[in-house]
């Protein structure tokens, strides 16, 4: 049997927009260029997946931020290897100081300074 679907509010919807827009690129990229130059990211998930994830999970400032500083380091000289969306912010991220959500995982045993 059809359920009905939930209503969706207004402020829920403008909410998301911003997630939603910066979805749009993504989604741009890995249908049309993606599509033709081939899969070949060296990270695991690949640098749309992880722009797409990071988004939803941590919104469309932080999440947005981790996207940037992922495609930054996607470059020939950059590292591979796997990088998930981390499922926490860094614990020094702030809001007006964007650059710190961007930052490369550390190694183990890697001191914080």
């Amino acid at each position: 049997m059809n359920e009905p679907r939930p209503e969706i509010s207004a402020a829920a919807l403008i909410a998301r927009l911003p997630r939603l827009m910066l979805r749009a690129p993504i989604l741009v990229y890995r249908y049309s260029f993606s599509a033709f130059m081939g899969r070949q990211c060296r990270y695991l998930p690949t640098c749309s997946e992880f722009a797409e994830e990071a988004i939803e999970t941590h919104g469309a400032w932080a999440g947005g931020w981790m996207a940037a500083g992922r495609i930054c380091r996607c470059h020939p000289w950059g590292g591979s290897g796997f990088e998930p969306v981390p499922a926490e912010l860094p614990p020094k991220a702030v809001w007006y100081m964007p650059w710190r959500y961007a930052r490369a995982p550390k190694a183990e045993g890697a001191r914080d300074t």
